[in-house]
């Protein structure tokens, strides 16, 4: 079991009656389709740690009910309340892509919060996505847009997290 945080499941809202069950808020990519999963990792204080999952219900919407094996009181799962759900690379099925539609805007940053550019306009090829980058400068950089590459996406600050290889912005 790996984790993967590429794959943001949700966050945890609150706990749900007595016997240790949380509420997940899902992400927007998981509200249709949630996976078949064994297991999952919370992050606490920065870290991963894997949970083993002994019951799981969809609600609706966007919200999904877990338990996890060994956690059966409220007290047990309190501290996990606003913590990161992930997926881990156990999860049976097709993960989500991340989508390229409506990215047009977004501030593309690299670790250490360094703005690398704003996006400008969008290329897809077949097999690979590029990013058309507008720089402070005034430059243009083409970035792929892959999951491997990306850190995270916040749809509601329209930012882009992305660690990108070494050079890759300096042969633009």
């Amino acid at each position: 079991m790996s984790y993967d945080a590429h794959i943001l499941l949700g966050r945890i809202l609150k706990a749900h009656g007595f016997n240790g069950t949380i509420i997940v808020k899902l992400e927007e990519a998981f509200i249709e389709k949630i996976p078949e999963m064994e297991s999952v990792f919370i992050e606490t204080d920065g870290k991963p740690v894997p949970f083993f999952i002994s019951e799981s219900e969809s609600t609706g919407a966007d919200i999904l009910r877990l338990k996890f094996d060994g956690y059966d009181s409220v007290e047990k799962i309190n501290e996990f309340i606003g913590c990161k759900v992930f997926l881990t690379s156990a999860v049976k099925g097709k993960h989500p892509e991340f989508k390229s539609t409506g990215l047009t805007g977004f501030s593309v940053f690299l670790p250490g919060d360094r703005l690398l550019g704003t996006v400008d306009d969008i290329i897809e090829n077949p097999g690979q996505i590029l990013l058309v980058l507008k720089t402070a400068e005034g430059k243009e950089l083409l970035v792929p847009f892959h999951k491997d590459l990306i850190i995270s996406v916040d749809k509601r600050k329209k930012l882009i997290e992305m660690d990108l290889p070494d050079g890759l912005t300096e042969i633009n």
